[in-house]
C-alpha cells in the first residue's frame, strides 16, 4: 500500500463474518492492481456519517451488507432501474461527489446457476424459502428472467405477502403465489417446482434441521442454497440424497463479487481466482 493505492471496502454490523476481502484482494493481486478492500464495522446509527468518510477519504466505492442494504438507499443520488426495483443496494459506486447504488445480488445468482447447470430459468417454476434481502434480489431477478411462476414461502406471512405484491406491481409476467409456513404446503410446492432456494438463515448452524427432506425432493430438482458457510448444508444433503443437483451460494457469491468488481475498476475479475480464494477460507 502506498499513496498511490485506491480503496474499496465492505460496510456492514457485524462484518467480522465478511469473506469479500479475501476474494476482491485476491482478484487485486492476480491483475497487479494497485488496490485494497477492507471490511469496515458502521453501526446503523453512525452509517451517515461513515458513508461521509468514506467519500472524503477518496474511496472508489464499498459493497454493503446487513443491516444496511435498505437504509442506505436515502443516501444515494442515483439509484439504477435494478437496485430501484429491488428495493436495496450491495454495491455503491463513487463517482466524484455522487454516489450511485446498484444491486448485483440477482444478477450474480443467476450467473451462478447458469454457470453450474447450463440452463436459463426461462419457463421453469421456482420455489423460494424467504423473503428478506437476498430473496428480494433472487425474486426480482426470476422473475425479469421469465420464470414462469414463483412461489414464495416465509415463516413471517405478511413479508412473504409484501414481497408477491411488490412483484406484482413491477408488472412482471410469471404468476406469483404465496404458500404456507407449513410441512404440507411446502411440500406441495415443491412438488410443482423445478428449481427450489433457500434464501432463508436456517442452514447456517450444522445443528439446524433441512427445511425440506430427500423423501419431498426429487433427480429433476434443482436445489439452490444461498448459504455459503457451510458449505453443504442440511437441505443441500438431503437433496444429494435425492439425486437433485445441488448449488451452495457460493457461487452466488462470487457472482456478485465480481460484477460489484467490474463497476469499481472496468475491469473483469478473474473469478476463478476469487472462487479459489473463498473456497480455501471455507473448507474445513
Amino acid at each position: 500500500m502506498n499513496g498511490r493505492t485506491r480503496w474499496l471496502g465492505i460496510i456492514g454490523y457485524p462484518i467480522r463474518h465478511s469473506l469479500s476481502p479475501l476474494m476482491h484482494n485476491a482478484a487485486f493481486e492476480a491483475l497487479d492492481m494497485d488496490y485494497c478492500y477492507i471490511p469496515l464495522a458502521v453501526e446503523p446509527r453512525r452509517m451517515r456519517s461513515a458513508v461521509d468518510a468514506l467519500q472524503w477519504l477518496g474511496f472508489r466505492g464499498f459493497n454493503v451488507t446487513i443491516p444496511h442494504k435498505q437504509r442506505i438507499m436515502a443516501f444515494m443520488d442515483r439509484l439504477t432501474p435494478e437496485a430501484k426495483l429491488i428495493g436495496a443496494v450491495n454495491t455503491v459506486e463513487i463517482q466524484r461527489d455522487r454516489l450511485i447504488g446498484h444491486n448485483t445480488d440477482g444478477r450474480g445468482f443467476l450467473g451462478a446457476l447458469r454457470e453450474e447447470t447450463g440452463r436459463s430459468v426461462a419457463g421453469l417454476r421456482v420455489l423460494l424459502l424467504g423473503a428478506g434481502g437476498a430473496a428480494r434480489a433472487v425474486a426480482f431477478q426470476l422473475a425479469l428472467d421469465g420464470v414462469r411462476t414463483l412461489l414464495i414461502a416465509n415463516r413471517s406471512s405478511e413479508r412473504a405477502q409484501g414481497l408477491a405484491r411488490n412483484l406484482r406491481r413491477s408488472s412482471v409476467q410469471c404468476s406469483v403465489s404465496v404458500l404456507p409456513w407449513a410441512e404440507e404446503a411446502l411440500k406441495t410446492g415443491a412438488q410443482q417446482s423445478d428449481i427450489i432456494i433457500n434464501a432463508t438463515s436456517v442452514g447456517m448452524n450444522p445443528a439446524d434441521p433441512p427445511l425440506l427432506s430427500s423423501t419431498i425432493l426429487r433427480p429433476h430438482h434443482v436445489v439452490c442454497d444461498l448459504i455459503y458457510k457451510p458449505p453443504m448444508t442440511a437441505l443441500l444433503k438431503q437433496a444429494q440424497k435425492a439425486g437433485a443437483m445441488t448449488i451452495s451460494g457460493l457461487g452466488m457469491l462470487v457472482h456478485q463479487g465480481a460484477l460489484s468488481f467490474e463497476i469499481w475498476t472496468g475491469r473483469r475479475p478473474p473469478v476463478d481466482v476469487m472462487r479459489e480464494a473463498l473456497h480455501q477460507a471455507i473448507m474445513p
